[in-house]
């Protein structure tokens, strides 16, 4: 039976972030201290330090700026001169009432010309308001250039330092971030402040010089056409915010039901064989099309509002028109404003109210942005794995002598995860942990690469605590073979050398006969230059897992962690990897994390741990004599968890 829409949401949109975006919006669309993102300022300044060595770009961008909206109103200006030459042609016996702009703007014309001829004036007027509109598509266009080169270099700036940050948080971050939402941070904010930088940014600064200048100039036209003209400014704001906030609210909400569809359709697809298994298509049908019709519902008044907001400003600046039209009219009636004024005042009017929907518009663009960067700095400001000691010794001649002494560990503080551990491992020597799942295994293997520190007790190499050695060094030392195969986009060889990348082709090939590897690679099309895509989609898991295991025997490390790294093979191809293993741990301390009890008979020691403590321990004979835990999982009277 398909879930309902609600069960569907808060599944694939828990409530927890359905409330935190609620909690945003009502952020963004209340005035006063509680608007916006947290703290839009701080943002904004650290976005701007991103800016560094670029301001002078910004400064040419700027004076652009500033002569391409000058030439626009100049441009409208001149055709005030021109209409008022053409009515004098016609009525050469009417007095106008220039302004001293008019005055101006006609004596530059008559400057050029020098005399009064009619077509000789228009025809200079068109050539200088050809030359000004000139100008402003110059400026225009070097503008729109040079403020994509300075937004993608300070996009690629800050993704650099995200992406480097990444690489030094520690493990435990990602263990408690989703995949999918650390990658939000590189994808959906970056893009959004992208779009602040590229589009918002220019458009606010452009308005704002926009309507101040038309104002300049409407004054110096007529002050009383000016005040009808700025009456109307409060009823474009109350409109332009009033329908901003709709479309705000209606967006977040088409964002959430867009999360919910695409994390539905990621989950099916990596899923279908599950689902085929089960014959659940028809039952996935019923639960899309109802995330799909939700999502509709949305979009279409996300949409709605969205596309409101250009009809209505436009109405009230064809109201506001009327009414300056009207007026100027009566003003022109009694002598108080030439033709030319009352053209130019009609298309001031017409253009008036697009800065300002341009300005409302953009600030939804802005909110998100400056979230989205609050965001990304969120990620920036997480502590980073702890510096390693200044005075950090030099394991580059290490051994592989492995001492845990009473180590007690905790991935959360009110929870203990280990008990007291003692493991003691020479060069060599294989070292088995067995046990029920969330025994503690792994967690092991995670504190002796210092993937998390402990607070109680101590592990050391060769006689060094592992707080003591750089982090680099100490991983560079231990190599890994992990249950869950992972594989980089590039060919086999590559992949293989990923563990050692001065590794040379001959190497490369032994670490894969020595994993028993080498047959299956000769088999495919390009052998060791076979292309791998989509990790390694094109190639069985047990392959997989003998590339993985390929790579760590490529590695000149004198340790080796093996967790699980057979379970995905057959049992002849683990016999093959087993005899490899063999040879590759030879002078290696070896320690392995198993479920199948027949691949570590053959271990030095074997721990059975049970809910963090060692509960036994031993060779192989030795356990099965103490008929203990071990000896009932060994006979198959007892089970793995």
């Amino acid at each position: 039976m398909a879930r309902s829409l609600q069960e569907l949401q808060e599944r694939y949109n828990s409530a927890a972030k359905q409330k935190q975006m609620e909690t945003e919006f009502r952020r963004q669309t209340r005035g006063g201290k509680g608007s916006g993102p947290k703290n839009a300022g701080a943002a904004i300044r650290r976005l701007f330090t991103y800016m560094k060595g670029y301001w002078g770009f910004m400064g040419l961008v700027l004076f652009c700026m500033l002569v391409s909206t000058l030439t626009s109103l100049v441009g409208t200006y001149m055709m005030a001169p021109i209409i008022n030459k053409l009515y004098l042609a016609v009525a050469p016996d009417k007095a106008l009432a220039l302004s001293p702009m008019e005055q101006l703007a006609d004596r530059v014309v008559i400057s050029f010309t020098g005399g009064t001829g009619v077509m000789d004036y228009i025809i200079t007027a068109l050539i200088v308001l050809a030359c000004v509109y000139g100008v402003g598509i110059i400026t225009t266009y070097l503008q729109g250039r040079l403020m994509c080169h300075v937004a993608e270099h300070v996009m690629e700036r800050l993704r650099g330092d995200l992406f480097n940050k990444l690489q030094r948080l520690p493990l435990g971050y990602f263990d408690g971030h989703p995949t999918g939402e650390i990658m939000s941070r590189f994808t959906n904010d970056i893009a959004t402040i992208d779009g602040m930088f590229s589009n918002s940014l220019t458009t606010i600064v452009s308005g704002a010089v926009t309507l101040i200048g038309t104002l300049v100039f409407m004054f110096t036209t007529n002050w009383i056409l000016t005040l009808v003209v700025v009456v109307f400014i409060p009823l474009f704001l109350l409109l332009g915010l009033m329908i901003a906030n709709f479309s705000r609210k209606h967006y977040r909400s088409l964002q959430a039901a867009l999360g919910a569809v695409n994390g539905y359709i990621e989950e099916n697809v990596s899923g279908q064989k599950v689902v085929k298994v089960f014959n659940h298509e028809e039952n996935c049908v019923e639960e899309f099309a109802c995330l799909n019709n939700d999502m509709r519902d949305k979009q279409f008044k996300a949409q709605f509002w969205g596309g409101i907001m250009g009809p209505v400003m436009g109405n009230t600046s064809q109201i506001s028109y009327g009414v300056t039209v009207g007026v100027g009219a009566l003003l022109m009636v009694a002598g108080r404003l030439s033709p030319g004024g009352l053209t130019l005042f009609a298309q001031y009017s017409r253009q008036f109210s697009m800065p300002i929907n341009n300005l409302s518009q953009q600030m939804t663009t802005v909110f998100a942005a400056l979230a989205g960067a609050e965001r990304v700095f969120e990620l920036m400001d997480t502590a980073p794995e702890t510096a390693d000691k200044p005075e950090a010794a030099d394991m580059s001649g290490m051994a592989g002598h492995v001492v845990l002494t009473d180590v007690s560990f905790g991935y959360v503080p009110e929870k203990t995860v280990l008990k007291h551990i003692n493991v003691y491992a020479k060069p060599g020597q294989k070292i088995a942990f067995v046990g029920s799942t969330g025994a503690g295994k792994t967690t092991i293997t995670n504190l002796l690469n210092r993937f998390y520190d402990i607070e109680e007790g101590s592990i050391t190499i060769d006689g060094v605590d592992v707080k003591d050695m750089k982090r680099e060094e100490l991983r560079s030392k231990i190599a890994m073979v992990l249950q869950d195969t992972h594989l980089f986009t590039g060919t086999v060889r590559e992949n293989i050398r990923y563990g050692r990348l001065d590794a040379t082709d001959e190497e490369v090939e032994q670490a894969a006969k020595a994993a028993s590897a080498h047959g299956f690679i000769m088999r495919l099309s390009d052998g060791y230059d076979t292309k791998i895509e989509g990790d390694g989609t094109n190639l069985s898991q047990g392959q997989r897992q003998l590339l993985n295991i390929a790579r760590a025997a490529i590695s000149k490390a004198p340790i080796l962690v093996l967790d699980e790294a057979t379970s995905s093979v057959d049992t002849r191809t683990e016999r093959q990897i087993q005899r490899g293993m063999d040879r590759l741990m030879e002078d290696r301390t070896t320690f392995v994390i198993a479920h199948r009890l027949s691949t570590v008979r053959d271990a030095n020691a074997i721990m059975v741990l049970e809910q963090g403590e060692i509960i036994e321990r031993g060779t192989h004979e030795e356990l099965l004599e103490m008929k203990g835990r071990y000896y009932e999982l060994y006979t198959g009277k007892r089970e793995l968890d």
